[in-house]
Formats: C-alpha cells, sequence, structure tokens
C-alpha cells in the first residue's frame, strides 16, 4: 500500500457509517422537502457520540522501529569520546539508510531524506525540539509531556504544532541533554539543572515528581551575548542608565541585579559583566554556567550534585569560600538563592569590591528582606540589625528589571543603598519607571525609566575616581518633576 494509500485508510477507518441515523442527519429520503432533509435526526434519548479523528502520522510507526533498531546499532558507540559529532552523525546516517532500505516502504527521494533526517534528530539530536531551537524569534521553550509544548516569542506564551511522539522519546531527548554536561536523571535524582551547547538553560523533571509525564523548559540565550547597545534598541533600559551602570561597574561599585523568574535577569548581568576592564580576574560562580563574558582572564566554576550514593556534592557556598583564594579582582555569582549570599556580603566588607549578582524580588526593598532570609539560612544565629548591618555596608546599588504586561522587559529602578538609619536600611531611587504615559493601541507601554531627581552619593565617588558622567544626567524631566 502506498503511503498516501495509508493516509487515506487510516482517515476513513475513523469515519462514521452512514446508516447512522440518531445524532446524525436523516439521509435523503424519497419525496422529502429541502426543510426535512436540513432537519437532523431525532437524537433520542441516548445520543451518539460524534466520531473524533486524531490526526495520524502513517509513518510513526516506521520512525520508532528505525530508532529502536538504530539505538541497538550503535548505542554503546553514542557516549564513545573518540568520536566527535560530526563523525557520530556520519556513522548514523549510513546506518539509518540500511534500516529505512531493509524496511522496504514505497517513499520518494524527498521522504526518504527526510524521514532519515528526522530519525537522526531524534536518535541524536533533540526531535521535535530541534526546529525550535533554531528559530531565533523562540526565547523559551516548555514541554508539558510529551505532546504539549509550549514556546515564548516577544514575550507572549503560545502552543507549539510540534509534539514528541512518545514519553520515550521525550526521555531520550532529556537523557541526552543532561548527560552532555556530566549530570544524571532517573528515578532517584528525578530533576537536574543542565545547559546546551549554546548556553541554553535547561531544567528537566521526570516521574514520579512529574505527575503527567516529564517536563522539559529551556530558556534560550542569544547565540550573540546582547550588548548595552542591543538592549537600548529593545527598550530594555535608557541611554543615560546604561551610562550610570557602566560607571558603577568601572566604579567597583557592588551591584545586586533584582528581578523575578524570566525578567532578564542573567542577560543584564552579562552585559554588566561586560563593562568590567579587560585586565581584570574575573570568577563566575554558578549552578549551570549561563554567563557569556568576553574578557580573556576569566574563570568559570559550577557547582556539582551529589552522586548517587549522595556523595561529591559541591554547592555554590563552596565555590564562594573557594574563590576568594583565587586571588579575584571580581566576583559574579550567578545566582544567590541560599546561604552563600552570607559569604557573598563578606567578601563584599572584606575587599571583593566590583562584585555583581542577582536575586529574586518583587522590588529592591523586597531585595534587601530576600537577602536577609538567605542569609539566615546559613544557619548563623546572627541578630537581625548585624545583618543589615552587613548588606547596607557591602551593597551599593540595586537594579530592579521587571516583565511588563506587554512581554517586554524593562529595567525599573536604579536603587541607592545609602546605609542604616535605627534598625532599617535606607534607600533611595536614582531612576524610577514612569507608567503614568499608558499604553499604544496595540497595547505596549509607552512609559520609560526616568531620573528622580536626587543625585546619589555614588556620583561623588565617580567625580573622586575621574569617572565622567553627562551633565544633568540625574536631573529629573519636566514630566517626573511635575508628577513629584
Amino acid at each position: 500500500m502506498k503511503l498516501n494509500e495509508r493516509v487515506d485508510a487510516a482517515r476513513g477507518a475513523g469515519s462514521p457509517p452512514s446508516s447512522v441515523k440518531r445524532g446524525g442527519t436523516l439521509p435523503a429520503a424519497e419525496g422529502d422537502s429541502e426543510a426535512d432533509r436540513a432537519r437532523p435526526a431525532d437524537p433520542g434519548p441516548f445520543p451518539l457520540p460524534t466520531a473524533v479523528v486524531a490526526p495520524v502520522d502513517p509513518l510513526a510507526e516506521l520512525k520508532e522501529r528505525a530508532a529502536q533498531e538504530l539505538f541497538g546499532r550503535i548505542g554503546t558507540r553514542l557516549t564513545d569520546s573518540s568520536l566527535d559529532e560530526e563523525q557520530l552523525h556520519a556513522l548514523a546516517r549510513v546506518e539509518l539508510v540500511k534500516i529505512v532500505s531493509a524496511e522496504q516502504v514505497p517513499l520518494s527521494p524527498v521522504e526518504r531524506n527526510r524521514l532519515i533526517a528526522e530519525i537522526g534528530a531524534d536518535v541524536l539530536g533533540y526531535g521535535p525540539l530541534e526546529r525550535l531551537l533554531g528559530d531565533e524569534s523562540v526565547t523559551e521553550i516548555m514541554v508539558n509531556g510529551h505532546e504539549q509544548i509550549f514556546v515564548e516569542r516577544h514575550g507572549q506564551l503560545t502552543l507549539s504544532d510540534a509534539s514528541f511522539t512518545s514519553e520515550a522519546q521525550l526521555r531520550r531527548v532529556i537523557e541526552r541533554i543532561v548527560a552532555k554536561v556530566g549530570r544524571r536523571i532517573d528515578e532517584s535524582s528525578p530533576l537536574v539543572d543542565a545547559r546546551l551547547a549554546d548556553g541554553s538553560r535547561v531544567n528537566a523533571i521526570i516521574p514520579p515528581l512529574a505527575v503527567d509525564g516529564s517536563s522539559l523548559t529551556i530558556r534560550k540565550f542569544a547565540r550573540e551575548p546582547l550588548t548595552a547597545a542591543d538592549l537600548i534598541r529593545l527598550g530594555t533600559l535608557s541611554p543615560g542608565i546604561a551610562e550610570v551602570l557602566e560607571a558603577c561597574v568601572n566604579a567597583r561599585l557592588n551591584i545586586i541585579v533584582s528581578g523575578g523568574t524570566g525578567t532578564g535577569k542573567t542577560t543584564l548581568l552579562n552585559v554588566l559583566s561586560g563593562f568590567i576592564p579587560a585586565n581584570e580576574r574575573i570568577i563566575t560562580i554558578e549552578d549551570a554556567v549561563e554567563l557569556q563574558l568576553q574578557q580573556d582572564h576569566v574563570i568559570r566554576l559550577e557547582s556539582r550534585p551529589a552522586n548517587i550514593e549522595g556523595k561529591g556534592e559541591v554547592t555554590i557556598r563552596d565555590l564562594v569560600r573557594n574563590s576568594l583564594r583565587m586571588r579575584p579582582d571580581r566576583i559574579v555569582i550567578g545566582e544567590c538563592r541560599g546561604g552563600e549570599s552570607l559569604d557573598m556580603l563578606q567578601a563584599m566588607n572584606t575587599g571583593h569590591e566590583g562584585s555583581i549578582s542577582t536575586v529574586h524580588s518583587n522590588s529592591p526593598r523586597d531585595a534587601i528582606s530576600r537577602l536577609e532570609t538567605l542569609v539566615l539560612m546559613a544557619g548563623m544565629d546572627l541578630p537581625l540589625r548585624a545583618i543589615r548591618e552587613q548588606i547596607s555596608s557591602a551593597i551599593d546599588v540595586i537594579v530592579q528589571i521587571s516583565r511588563l504586561r506587554d512581554g517586554t522587559r524593562r529595567i525599573t529602578h536604579v536603587t541607592e543603598v545609602q546605609g542604616m538609619e535605627g534598625d532599617i536600611v535606607t534607600l533611595q531611587d536614582a531612576f524610577v519607571f514612569d507608567f503614568s504615559a499608558g499604553v499604544d493601541e496595540d497595547g505596549r507601554v509607552l512609559g520609560h525609566a526616568a531620573a528622580t531627581g536626587v543625585r546619589p552619593r555614588f556620583a561623588d565617588k565617580f567625580r573622586e575616581m575621574g569617572i565622567p558622567l553627562s551633565p544633568g544626567i540625574f536631573q529629573a524631566d519636566l514630566v517626573t518633576r511635575g508628577r513629584r
């Protein structure tokens, strides 16, 4: 049976028989009027359900068989370190040609080549994700079980037409991703953070923790790291804010980037690190390596989970402590999410100025509270006032970034940490996002981050160090001045 005949047969198999009279339309009878013919039949007390025909991929079974056969032939070679990716793909293609030929399925040369490419992507690549990973407009991929894949484009979520053929195919892709970075995922360790070769962040979680099937989330990063000019073009920050942040980095101020999930903290951290002079030694510390620093003198450290015996774990906190012995000029921590916050604050207070990190919070004030909580997680029985004094003396600037309702990422606050007043850490906004402009007809937010008119204290340090700033950069514009 030819390919198109198999498709027609599959479609025809689900068609309801013409003799069905209840729940359908009465067949035309001789002498019936036009109105009688259009009138639906009496459904009766138990109407028949309408038949729903699921889309059938006539080659799905063939793909699955061929993939399993290919695994059987070259399974041991997939982890052979003596073979590079190009050699492995060449070997797989030779075997796939033999496997498809042995199936004796009538296919045109175009269909045969496409079939071989799709099976190769399943076994050696990322299956249906290959197309989405190559799509520059897709910034995040969310796999909710093997049948449902959502993508983010321009800050908005949409359902993709791509899907995995089975849970087994999805699990193979997940295992291939985590194996390449030396991680593992199984029932004893059912969740993992990993990364792709291009630096994209991957989180995977499988049953029994994921009740409805394995889940995979991929946050893509630009192949070419974004620069401050790119963020200005995208509207994330203004030229004035970019100038101030560059001066803050050059003046070796300690900076915290604050924001929620998916707001662009890592991207902004990359941009800030790009302002670090090339002659300084930089040490980056992350759970999964994501930062794309362009300087030459960079040491990248990555934490490690425990092995199957529960041993060998190396935490972010361990790496922060070790980095202090590596003669760093700058310490860049991908994210503070635990007891390492205390070690970071102590490093900032003991000569390691110019450090940068990120924290999850909704506002600069919340960032201070979040850091207090994280320091308490270090297990040290410190009084709250002592923790706040550490924070106020260590951190100089908090940069708040948010994802607005139109999907765009914007810097909403550039806030100076001024010190302590009584038991309270005092903050002063240098720039605040102005929402009063509203939205345009397409729903895009029209506002921008404007200077509040308050000159921050760190501006004096810029002057002392000879770092130039545009005159009037901290002066409030007319709109902001009138509102205040």
